[in-house]
């Protein structure tokens, strides 16, 4: 019984430890962001102007270390500009695609202008687009770039300041590519086609044709770079910042704060993979031509601006005299939805490119648990349905343990008269009681902790639930009914000011809202409608538990806390009906009223 005693000790403290962690650290960091991306926001909706201008080398990896290419970049930052005034200080090809607006810059061939069409700042149908690329003269500059380094003898390759020639009016789209071209005036013509799909997909093909008299050397690179640091979660569960796969070394997520620590961060030549950069739900990837050697780089620059980078930079190519090469690379621009990230990786065969997604340790739950969720979303037309259906589904699986589980707490009913007997006997004789009772419930056959069972089973499922409304944009702003308008936000009511009857704003750990109320009494019935532990550090563990669960669950997203309030229901039907069964006497309501009966004193 010690032990057990124990065991409920180390849940409360383990939750108290999540407790605290939620109101100390998660909540205030949560108003900080909010504070910090409305400022953002505000910016971007101003165009605020930047702050210097220092134009800069950009690094590019080299082929060993100490060996890095630094080749021009076009980094200058522009003095009181708004973003259409800098985009225009350039020619560019215009993007307009089913999910893209924007327009590439012929000075490198840079995506450096794109919109997110189906996708805005915040659940109001009319708030701006999500901006995902800006120009490198923003602020808030961010791009990505595929170029080439050549060697000396070969002439002057198309980098970052190079302009490249283009038919007027090529609009790029779905169903017509663009043609660039770029003569280098020693022998080396460059003809590059981009074509991009109707999602997030584009492709740079490009051919150098050798017309002069002698071999020439030309190696590829790409990169994906950003000037500002952006306001991030910082939880376990989600990384963002410098993300790849890189060969055998496999994953690689790399924080903003490990590349300003450690500046560059390089690994060994890979034929297959890709690196980029991501955000909780958007994402900028290279993927080079798969199956020729090339080497990858994380790094953060603080030569004149700061920016963080992925590159790449492939193995040279020799190009004979009157010949040509062809090479192709993928860039990923765009949302991380799930299933348009695992057709690419099909398509493409990109290795592991579904773990931009960060599916976690417990993938193996998580993405069938998004497969399911997706598929019954797909029949419902509502995600909050869709949860609701994926819990019973799993109530399902798991009915035979917590069956057991159910049938040992009737048992426990059962034998309440004997416990009784048994505290009379023995009296304040702890260790006699308790090898008493461990006796009886071994002659019993009961598990005294089985009514722990069927919170503990929800645990690995909660887990994956939450990650998958945590992570995956498919639950961004998808609506249930009534108030929530954001399965993926916490419920945004509050106990506090009356669910808004009040006309003030509380903090945001005293959002205190309707679901978690309901979820902390359903919580509650459940756990009365077991038998009350007969050690009182148990019986304080069994009824604070519903409070603590409360506030702790009241700042997470409300979809979760509709799958817990609706599993709490579900469990409490299904425990009335097998006690009924087996013959116990359900004392829910008895237990609730001896909460209120004062307790008689020791004599």
């Amino acid at each position: 019984m010690e032990n057990n005693r124990n065991y409920f000790v180390a849940i409360l403290l383990s939750v108290l430890v999540l407790v605290a962690w939620q109101f100390l650290y998660v909540s205030p960091k949560i108003d900080r962001e909010r504070v910090a991306a409305e400022a953002l926001q505000a910016q971007q909706a101003a165009q605020a102007p930047a702050t210097n201008n220092t134009t800069t080398p950009d690094g590019v990896s080299g082929s060993a270390p100490g060996g890095d290419v630094a080749i021009p970049g076009s980094t200058t930052q522009a003095a009181g500009m708004t973003r259409e005034e800098t985009v225009a200080q350039t020619g560019r090809i215009t993007i307009d695609t089913p999910s893209l607006a924007g327009s590439i810059n012929l000075s490198g061939a840079r995506i450096d202008d794109l919109l997110l069409k189906e996708y805005r700042q915040t659940i109001d149908p009319t708030s701006p687009n999500i901006t995902l690329f800006s120009p490198a003269a923003m602020a808030d500059g961010y791009f990505a770039e595929v170029g080439f380094i050549a060697e000396a003898q070969s002439g002057p390759a198309p980098g970052p300041n190079t302009v490249w020639s283009a038919a007027a009016g090529q609009t790029l789209t779905p169903t017509t590519p663009v043609t660039l071209t770029y003569d280098n005036g020693e022998g080396l013509v460059f003809t590059r086609v981009i074509s991009v799909d109707e999602h997030y997909l584009f492709s740079f093909e490009d051919t150098i044709a050798n017309s002069g008299d002698a071999a020439a050397s030309v190696a590829g690179y790409g990169r994906v770079t950003r000037f500002f640091k952006p306001q991030t979660q910082g939880i376990y569960v989600l990384h963002e910042g410098l993300i790849g796969v890189v060969g055998e070394e496999g994953l690689q997520e790399i924080d903003y704060s490990d590349v300003e620590d450690t500046p560059v961060i390089a690994h060994a030549k890979a034929t297959a993979g890709w690196m980029g950069i991501t955000d909780k739900y958007w994402a900028a990837a290279l993927i080079p031509p798969q199956g020729a050697g090339f080497e990858t780089r994380f790094a953060h620059f603080t030569d004149g601006r700061a920016r963080y980078q992925s590159d790449f930079k492939t193995d040279t190519m020799a190009i004979a005299p009157g010949g040509s090469v062809t090479s192709k690379t993928l860039v990923f621009a765009g949302a991380k939805e799930v299933p348009v990230i695992a057709e690419y990786q099909e398509q493409n065969n990109i290795l592991n490119f579904d773990l931009m997604i960060d599916w976690g340790w417990f993938y193996f739950l998580t993405k069938p648990m998004f497969w399911l969720i997706d598929y019954l979303y797909k029949m419902f037309g509502n995600f909050g349905v869709s949860i609701l259906v994926t819990t019973v589904i799993v109530k399902l699986i798991f009915f035979p343990l917590a069956n057991k589980s159910y049938v040992s707490m009737a048992n426990m009913k059962k034998v309440q008269p004997k416990l009784e007997e048994l505290k009379a006997k023995h009296g304040d004789d702890k260790m006699a009681l308790q090898q008493g009772m461990m006796e009886l419930y071994k002659k019993e056959k009961i598990n005294p902790v089985a009514g722990c069972w069927p919170v503990l089973l929800q645990i690995p499922v909660f887990f994956s639930l939450y990650k998958v409304l945590y992570i995956t944009i498919e639950m961004r702003h998808a609506p249930f009914f009534g108030w929530i308008k954001d399965l993926s936000a916490p419920d945004p009511t509050s106990l506090f000011n009356l669910f808004g009857l009040l006309p003030y704003d509380v903090p945001s750990f005293l959002l205190i809202g309707v679901w978690p109320l309901i979820m902390g009494i359903t919580m509650f019935i459940q756990m009365r409608m077991n038998p009350t532990p007969p050690d009182p550090t148990q019986a304080m563990i069994f009824t604070w538990m519903p409070v603590v669960f409360t506030f702790m669950l009241a700042t997470f997203p409300a979809g979760l806390v509709i799958y817990w309030a609706w599993n709490n229901t579900l469990s409490v039907l299904q425990q009335g009906v097998i006690m009924k069964r087996q013959g116990a006497k359900i004392e829910l309501w008895d237990n609730l009223m001896a909460l209120f009966k004062p307790k008689a004193k020791k004599t």
